[in-house]
């Protein structure tokens, strides 16, 4: 279904790619042969940045000049060399002079490689790169490959992705590590206390379901991971206007990013306890839809009445999160399209992320600007936690006010956890609205790849942070 998730060989014989800074290219220039400067000249190649020229080395085999971003850009993106993998004519690459960070551009080149496939051939034969020597190829490879995974299950429309196929594939990554699994389906939920996630998916053809997998060593730092998998939302009976529902086939996004990251971690055979936990259901519409102002007890024993029928993944979340919370993991993160306030306050490209415990927050900061994978932190505002005390109820599922929307879910959410020092939640968009490098235009996967490198880290010093 996918391609770009693999590198080749290295080769001598692939046609070498020298990255030059604008700044850097006229001594770049003069060490080159005369035939290469007057090809230059005429083609008015002068190193800037995203530019390429293709001429003939001193044996007469093609060469690939690419202008890189230079130092004095404010705004350096990492992932530039991805422009390469779809600027390039076919054929087969390998990194040359300048490349600063080998692994990197690597990563960024497969990562913009990505297509999507199902229902669409790929136009042209892409552009392929050799591993650069003296990388971690088999580490490129599994993030590239576990990207594609999850971009796939977003792309994928509703109609071939909903609950019963997608916990098809939660189950598929599973038996393929030969994990433990668990599905508790339909009114099972009710018999096994998981009323919220029952409540929101009940009006659905497909019905709703928890599915859960646990791998690892018993003695490992123990890891949970929850993901929002809703499939499609159509806002329930307060139904969302149609061009809310344009992207809403990317709802599950957060069960998407769940088992990205989650393929990571089995792939490089991390050791850790890890237990992954996707509450799947489709918000629909039909007589047994549930309403707002309905009250439900939750698995945690809380009582909560139903704010807003559109507000339905902090609800399937929240007995997730109480499930999670009772076997005591050492972290527990959870992933979820969530608000439409978190893209007002950072937009797609920056999803804000919530924890109780500084230390951590520090730690998720550092990986996310060392790979590249950005995210910020937004408070737990504490004041702001009155506005979802429940009238007749212990909880509303919305707050009372207007304002704040993506901290007020994030504190509904954290009213569902034992201990919120070790739990952080993302809200994540999990899509690229326009193609950039390394993020081509469709379903994308956020935080992932930051928080493998985390809890590899914490893996190896035998701690949770």
């Amino acid at each position: 279904m996918t391609v770009g998730a693999k590198l080749e060989d290295w080769s001598s014989g692939a046609t070498a790619i020298d990255f030059a800074a604008k700044e850097d290219w006229p001594e770049r220039r003069a060490r080159l042969p005369e035939a290469v400067v007057r090809l230059a000249a005429v083609a008015g190649f002068e190193a800037r940045p995203g530019s390429l020229l293709i001429a003939p080395d001193v044996e007469g085999a093609p060469r690939v000049f690419f202008g890189a971003e230079g130092k004095a850009k404010k705004a350096r993106d990492p992932f530039f060399a991805g422009k390469l993998a779809t600027a390039l004519p076919a054929g087969l690459y390998r990194f040359g002079e300048g490349v600063e960070a080998p692994a990197q551009a690597a990563l960024a080149f497969l990562l913009s490689s990505y297509s999507f496939t199902r229902y669409k051939a790929a136009k042209n034969e892409k552009a392929r790169l050799c591993a650069p020597q003296g990388v971690d190829r088999a580490h490129i490879e599994r993030i590239a490959s576990a990207v594609a995974l999850g971009r796939d299950l977003i792309n994928t429309p509703t109609n071939d992705m909903g609950p019963e196929a997608l916990a098809e594939a939660a189950l598929a990554l599973a038996a393929k590590y030969e994990a433990k699994t668990r599905v508790i389906v339909g009114d099972a939920l009710l018999a096994e206390n998981f009323p919220l996630i029952h409540a929101v998916g009940r009006a659905a053809a497909q019905a709703p379901r928890l599915v859960e997998f646990e791998h690892g060593p018993e003695d490992g730092l123990r890891v949970t991971l929850v993901g929002k998998g809703v499939c499609f939302d159509t806002g329930g009976l307060d139904i969302k206007p149609s061009s809310a529902m344009q992207l809403m086939k990317k709802d599950m996004g957060g069960a998407a990013t769940t088992l990205a990251l989650a393929s990571m971690l089995l792939d490089g055979a991390v050791p850790v306890r890890l237990r992954v936990l996707l509450p799947i259901v489709e918000n629909s519409i039909s007589a047994s839809a549930f309403r707002t102002s309905d009250i439900y007890r939750s698995r945690k024993g809380l009582t909560v009445e139903i704010g807003n029928t559109d507000a339905e993944g902090r609800l399937i979340l929240a007995d997730a999160l109480a499930y999670a919370s009772e076997d005591a993991p050492d972290l527990l993160f959870d992933f979820a399209t969530l608000t439409g306030a978190a893209r007002v306050a950072l937009g797609p490209e920056l999803p804000p992320f919530y924890t109780g415990d500084d230390a951590l927050a520090e730690e998720i900061a550092v990986q996310g600007r060392a790979t590249n994978d950005p995210v910020w932190r937004l408070p737990l505002w504490d004041n702001y936690d009155s506005g979802l005390d429940g009238k007749i109820a212990d909880v509303s599922s919305t707050s009372s006010g207007a304002f704040a929307g993506s901290i007020t879910a994030a504190l509904f959410l954290r009213r569902f956890v034992s201990d919120p020092s070790r739990w952080a939640h993302f809200d994540i968009y999990g899509w690229n609205p326009s193609t950039k490098p390394g993020r081509p235009e469709g379903g994308e996967i956020q935080a992932a790849r930051l928080l493998y490198d985390l809890i590899e880290a914490g893996a190896a010093q035998g701690r949770a942070t």
